[in-house]
């Protein structure tokens, strides 16, 4: 494990946001869902890949808050832009679990 400085850590922006919307995204090289993700009026809404489709149907994800580093330069996803990276955690297969707040707050918060 490599030490950082609470500097370092400070360089990693990481907000809650809110799922506004959720679609399919077929040309993903593996399984994975486009989503639009709302930030409050600093950071705006937000574009994401995120490859969260075995335990996350469609259907459930508009409304659900998520964390996502928002600093992070957009990355081409094949057809899609990436502009915000959606975290989570590997279950024990290795599939995501979103990480998200254990009660709601407001949008746009940065963690600390």
């Amino acid at each position: 494990m490599t030490e950082i400085s609470f500097d370092d850590f400070l360089k990693v922006d990481i907000r809650v946001g809110k799922i506004v919307e959720a679609k399919a995204f077929p040309q993903a090289r593996k399984p994975a869902y486009k989503l639009k993700i709302d930030f409050g009026k600093e950071i705006g809404v937000k574009l994401s890949s995120a490859q969260i489709t075995v335990h996350y149907k469609l259907d459930e994800l508009v409304g659900r808050e998520v964390l996502c580093v928002v600093n992070f330069p957009p990355r081409q996803i094949g057809p899609f832009m990436s502009e915000v990276l959606t975290l989570g955690l590997p279950d024990e297969n290795g599939d995501v679990v979103l990480l998200q707040p254990s009660k709601e707050v407001p949008v746009g918060g940065r963690i600390f």
